[in-house]
């Protein structure tokens, strides 16, 4: 796993993205009534293997926690992800 792996959020795009090896990643969501829907977390294959997918799904559920929110893991990556870290299941609608 990376650890120095940078991170932003574009709020606009509704989306946490990071660049490595010139290939982007991201977890894509989408913010209603409270609740935040993970719909997609994209990892190109050219960077896969590297815990970058768990990186941002990460980012994405402290975000969550940081702004008093609830999640949906549409994704069955951020699914797969809640099922194997309950320190956030407290976080799923």
């Amino acid at each position: 796993m990376s650890d120095d792996l940078q991170i932003s959020h574009d709020t606009g795009a509704r989306r946490f993205n990071t660049r490595v090896d010139g290939h982007e990643a991201y977890v894509e969501y989408e913010r209603a009534d409270g609740i935040v829907t993970i719909t997609h977390t994209i990892v190109p294959s050219e960077i896969g293997g590297r815990g970058i997918a768990a990186q941002l799904v990460q980012a994405a559920l402290e975000y969550v926690r940081a702004e008093g929110l609830k999640v949906v893991p549409q994704c069955s990556y951020a699914a797969a992800y809640l099922k194997k870290h309950p320190q956030y299941a407290d976080l799923v609608a």
